[in-house]
């Protein structure tokens, strides 16, 4: 077995690597960058080693140091998990030249897969089925046109050299292929350094479904089964799920076979994915399935198949890079239950799936009800440099529908405050008709993305709830005075209070008081809600309206308020009535990006004192610079940007020390 492993990676994948590696005795080392100096996955593992700035091209893309790192650590093996440098057969080579491991496949087999066209001809020559395509080197537009007409319409236009759904574009008739043709190639050309593109035909019912392969130095090669990945968004997977439903024994079997013939054309050692789309315009069949492309590396939803199968996939990678046999042959492997993989992102479904930034004020996963792997926790921020994941919610169950009914009620348990996520679109995914009866395909969401995105407006009795809480009306009273014990007392009239909210920038007037022990009656925006109200634990509440109860759960921040409940979750803020407009109008204590942009100069440190007026933050957005000036004299509580971030609209920036007493713990939720 290895002695010491440095990871190569950070966030979920670096920490679940280093769990592997502490439950087989194998020491490890984490690296991290500026952004990164706090993150989980270095306090988790043996040693840490900084490589370099903030942005990824300056610190994990940078292969020498990495290895220097390894080097001078006396690593023996560089992990480099996913994304980064696990598909880059340069960087294999050169950890193998400084007489490193790489934990992967060899340089030529990534080469071989590298390039989607090279890699099409070769698993034609193995015998795998291929999508009818032109994969060959001829970029003139007009021979391409002639090529999709011989293909038929619709075709994909795919860049050979392309991931992630860059460079490729759907094409319905041939009065549109050349622009989209000229589009695709652009776009090709700037991700990817390489404008070639392939011509495929448009499978109109798609199924993507995936098979776990590994190999390893003794020419052994086994298949893991299947994945669907066919709930997918702008070409990105959002939930995966194992075993594949609706796939015949018969396709599975050929499927397996398919997968293992195209690692062993290429002598594969290690974890890797062979992605097949299928055609299940008439259900699944044998027939209908071809290669589409192979990840050399192991993917994020791997630990779906580690559920249904048994195996931890990054033990077995660990064993084949110190020369052992692969632990089980193809007979020893079976599939046992269903599981599901939710990809939990700081993102805002309702905006476009815009990329949230921010520090998390709360956290709370669901770890009693589903395998949680996360590299974040409370207080962590989620900065713009890296992919946004917050974690991967994982169930397992004896079949589809109780997996699937755990990864629901698994999201509805997600509580996350600072920065918007997109776990109520995630559960919202999980109770839709067509997925819940089996019929994932990779049309869905966008087929059904405004019933996915629109958040559920809160219910009366839910922002009574939330003017209770911020009012102080459910904090245990304390004072012997029995006049003090009558909150919102009035004389000749009934025992009211009032509080104005703010949510998503509407003002919402709540008059409310006790109408008995555990009752209430409020008038919300002159409506008026009556409900009964019982304390289940710390900030969780059971609310009664009309006989039907329901639990939600409170987490409070800086004079704002976060409600969960109902797998969905809303943000009320409390107005001071005392604030003028402009007070009002400028968020009081806090300096809020008005716009999504860049942070050019920030002039603001903690503690330091400010005048009203005085210039802290310059943004640069829509190619203008925006100054933000501070909205009172005060002093700088906390700075929740770096200078270089970019920022979403509505990202709080600075807080100021409230004008009366010390500043309460705990961070606004943006929006």
């Amino acid at each position: 077995m290895l002695r010491k492993v440095l990871i190569a990676n950070r966030g979920e994948i670096a920490c679940r690597i280093i769990r592997t590696c502490h439950r087989l005795g194998v020491a490890t080392v984490a690296v991290y960058s500026d952004a990164d100096r706090d993150a989980l996955h270095v306090s988790l593992a043996g040693e840490a080693v900084h490589i370099g700035p903030s942005p990824a091209a300056e610190s994990y893309l940078q292969g020498e140091t990495i290895i220097d790192a390894a080097l001078r650590t006396g690593a023996d093996a560089i992990h480099p998990g996913y994304g980064f440098l696990s598909e880059n057969p340069d960087f294999a080579d050169a950890v193998t030249s400084a007489g490193i491991r790489f934990i992967g496949p060899s340089s030529d087999a990534i080469r071989a897969m590298g390039l989607k066209d090279a890699a099409k001809a070769l698993m034609e020559k193995a015998g795998v089925p291929v999508v009818p395509g032109y994969h060959g080197a001829e970029q003139d537009p007009d021979f391409l046109l002639d090529e999709a007409e011989r293909i038929g319409f619709p075709v994909l236009i795919k860049a050979r050299a392309g991931g992630g759904g860059k460079g490729m574009r759907r094409v319905e008739s041939a009065a549109d292929f050349r622009e989209a043709l000229a589009s695709a190639q652009r776009e090709a050309s700037a991700a990817f350094g390489d404008a070639a593109c392939l011509i495929e035909k448009y499978i109109t019912h798609p199924r993507h479904i995936e098979i776990q392969v590994f190999g390893d130095d003794h020419g052994n090669v086994v298949h893991l089964f299947e994945r669907d990945c066919s709930l997918q968004r702008r070409h990105q997977k959002v939930i995966e799920e194992a075993p594949a439903p609706g796939m015949p024994e018969e396709m599975r079997l050929a499927m397996g076979e398919a997968a293992v013939k195209a690692a062993m054309a290429i002598s594969y050692s290690g974890a890797g994915t062979i992605e097949f789309i299928a055609d299940a315009s008439d259900g699944l069949k044998a027939d209908r399935f071809w290669f589409m492309e192979m990840n050399t590396r192991l993917q994020v939803e791997h630990p779906v198949t580690e559920a249904i199968t048994g195996v931890d996939l990054v033990e077995w990678q660990l064993r084949v890079a110190s020369g052992e046999p692969l632990p089980r042959s193809q007979d020893e492997l079976f599939i046992s239950g269903w599981a599901f993989e939710a990809r939990l992102y700081a993102e805002d479904a309702e905006r476009g799936f815009l990329p949230a930034t921010g520090r998390l004020a709360h956290l709370d996963l669901p770890e009693e009800l589903a395998r949680v792997d996360s590299g974040v926790r409370t207080g962590d921020r989620i900065s713009p440099f890296y992919d946004p994941m917050i974690a991967k919610i994982i169930t397992r169950g004896p079949d589809r529908q109780t997996a699937l009914s755990l990864l629901s009620s698994a999201l509805a348990e997600v509580r996350a405050t600072g920065v918007t996520t997109n776990a109520s679109f995630l559960r919202r995914l999980t109770i839709q008709p067509d997925f819940v009866e089996g019929r994932p395909e990779t049309g869905l969401i966008d087929r059904h993305l405004a019933e996915l995105t629109i958040g559920q407006a809160p219910a009366r009795e839910t922002m009574a709830l939330a003017a209770l809480k911020l009012s102080g009306a459910l904090e245990p009273k304390t004072v012997s005075d029995p006049w003090g014990r009558l909150s919102g007392f009035r004389l000749w009239s009934e025992a009211s209070d009032f509080v104005e909210l703010d949510y998503r920038g509407q003002h919402v007037p709540i008059s409310f008081g006790s109408t008995g022990e555990g009752a209430y009656a409020a008038i919300v925006d002159g409506r008026q809600v009556d409900f009964g109200l019982s304390r289940l634990g710390e900030d969780t509440y059971l609310l009664e309206v009309d006989g039907r109860k329901r639990r939600f759960h409170l987490v409070p921040g800086h004079r704002d308020l976060t409600i969960f409940g109902d797998g969905e979750n809303w943000h009320f803020g409390l107005i001071d009535p005392l604030a003028g407009e402009d007070e009002i109008a400028a968020g009081s204590d806090h300096i809020v990006a008005p716009m999504p942009g860049l942070v050019k100069l920030l002039r603001a440190t903690p503690g330091a004192a400010v005048a009203k007026g005085e210039a802290l933050v310059v943004m640069e957005a829509m190619k203008m610079e925006l100054t933000l000036a501070a909205p009172r004299d005060g002093t700088i509580a906390e700075v929740l940007v770096s200078q270089g971030e970019q920022v979403i609209e509505g990202a709080v920036l600075l807080i100021l020390e409230p004008e009366f007493g010390e500043p309460e713990s705990g961070e606004p939720q943006d929006g």
